[in-house]
């Protein structure tokens, strides 16, 4: 039980609670273990559940004819599923896949509301979560729109670096390991490109790329290279 509520407390949905509202919501969490590549779930499934990630990696992602888009990589501390917690019968509006294996606690949508009964600022903390993800949608569409492909990948590799980001000794690891199609399912773009990349910013010094693992080298040289 301390294990989920130390996790949980950590999630933005439920920062604000009480302890004893912690405690209260912790107890309903339903532990899942799946394996690598596991799918959690499919665009169009009716969703009821929110997830929240204690270990490993899942991406939510979707499929354009045969072609793979990424929307994005979720760690742990982070959660996904909570459009379906809004309106019953809601379908899921992507994929959710595990890219290592992963330890998920899960929450489903009636328990969710009986916790709104008693934390009533949960409901306002749900639609400001949902407004920030969002804007983050938005800026994909954007980018996908007006940027070119060297620089999405660039902005996404810094981006990464951000998110899941360890830095030690002046040098930022992304804690995550991604193939170069995993990386071009994220960008919108072919593997070719986002290898021609990645090498000419380890040629020049600015990154490494060990095991999968990019660790940045040269973070201001990174962010001179991003859109103003």
């Amino acid at each position: 039980m301390k294990d989920i509520a130390a996790l949980v407390r950590n999630v933005p949905l439920f920062q604000h609670l009480k302890d004893e509202e912690l405690m209260m919501i912790s107890s309903l969490f339903i532990e899942r273990k799946y394996k690598k590549n596991s799918i959690i779930f499919f665009e169009g499934d009716t969703g009821d559940e929110l997830f929240v990630v204690k270990s490993g990696t899942v991406k939510i992602y979707r499929l354009d004819n045969t072609k793979q888009i990424t929307l994005t990589l979720f760690r742990t501390g982070d959660f996904f599923g909570e459009m379906s917690l809004v309106q019953r019968g809601f379908t899921r509006s992507a994929n959710a896949e595990t890219l290592e294996p992963s330890v998920l606690y899960t929450l489903n949508r009636t328990t969710f509301f009986e916790c709104m009964e008693r934390a009533p600022t949960l409901c306002m903390k749900l639609l400001e979560v949902t407004m920030n993800r969002l804007r983050k949608a938005n800026e994909q569409i954007h980018d996908l729109t007006f940027l070119d492909v060297r620089t999405r990948i660039l902005k996404t590799v810094y981006q990464l670096s951000l998110d899941y980001g360890e830095t030690k000794q002046g040098q930022t690891q992304i804690a995550v390991k991604l193939t170069h199609q995993e990386i071009a399912n994220l960008v919108g773009t072919v593997r070719e490109s986002v290898t021609k990349v990645l090498q000419e910013l380890q040629e020049e010094g600015t990154i490494s790329v060990d095991n999968k693992m990019i660790t940045i080298l040269d973070m201001p040289t990174l962010r001179k290279k991003m859109p103003s």
